[in-house]
């Protein structure tokens, strides 16, 4: 450990071994209690991790469970917009209230703190890293059977901070059918590795699109390398989506929770997270 070391590991690319991981979580909510904790990462933007973390919360919830869903993208927040939700989350000088979706699902946001959620947020790491943890330790989340973690793209400051302070118990890396996708999932289970949290398994989005009239499959962005790249990673497949139009409606106008469960292709990956 370096002299100038100042103990926020959250910025810092060290290695100091004789530092115990369990000394960096920081302190869940003291009125909350939280069963099982899930990110949902991807290696790069543009997947549609934040619609996948809003269906498998839905999912989630229309199966009996207390699920919540912390938004960890700080500069690019868009859980609140899936959900339909426009008001601003309060507080009572202790504790921060995540705000609740008409279908029960909790949810927390920088965009539900922000004045004007069209502001942009211009803030150095240090600052999003202390979100990510306000929303773990400041935030009351009542009791708990999922909370899914809606992480930014990529493997930088922020999902650092998010593994080295909140027990995560599983990450789902969320990919698309592109030449990069070999690259990009790699980079996301190395860092997995790194910080010693399993991978449960990997999520293609926009793998096909079917058409309604014929009902044939068409590769918009070409065939996918998926199951090849999991095999070679020693992975599972969780999930291969199709583009649906739809689906991005709905999720665009704030309805996520009007899909039902038959429609909802999450659906089978929730099961996957109940058996764990």
């Amino acid at each position: 450990m370096s002299e100038e070391c100042t103990h926020d590991c959250s910025t810092c690319g060290s290695s100091c071994e004789h530092v115990d991981a369990k000394d960096l979580i920081a302190p869940l909510n003291k009125y909350s209690t939280i069963k099982h904790v899930f990110a949902v990462m991807s290696g790069k933007g543009g997947v549609g991790k934040s619609s996948i973390t809003a269906c498998l919360a839905t999912a989630l919830s229309q199966k009996g469970y207390q699920v919540g869903v912390m938004d960890a993208d700080i500069t690019g927040p868009s859980i609140p917009t899936a959900f339909g939700i426009h008001s601003r989350a309060v507080g009572d000088g202790e504790s921060i209230f995540p705000e609740i979706t008409a279908g029960g699902v909790k949810v927390i946001s920088l965009n539900l703190l922000l004045e004007n959620p069209g502001d942009p947020v211009i803030w150095r790491g240090s600052l999003l890293g202390g979100v990510v943890k306000q929303f773990w330790s400041d935030v009351r989340w009542g009791e708990l059977d999922y909370l899914l973690i809606d992480m930014p793209p990529g493997t930088g400051d922020v999902p650092l901070t998010v593994f080295q302070s909140i027990p995560v118990d599983g990450i789902l890396v969320v990919t698309s059918p592109q030449d990069l996708v070999s690259l990009i999932v790699t980079k996301a289970v190395r860092m997995a590795d790194m910080m010693h949290k399993p991978i449960l398994g990997l999520i293609e989005n926009y793998s096909y699109f079917q058409c309604p009239n014929c009902g044939e499959r068409h590769a918009i962005f070409g065939e996918s390398k998926l199951e090849k790249v999991a095999k070679d990673l020693g992975l599972k497949v969780l999930a291969q989506l199709p583009m649906d139009p739809e689906l991005a409606q709905a999720i665009d106008k704030g309805e996520v929770e009007s899909i039902e469960t038959e429609t909802n292709y999450l659906a089978p990956v929730a099961e996957e997270l109940l058996k764990l």
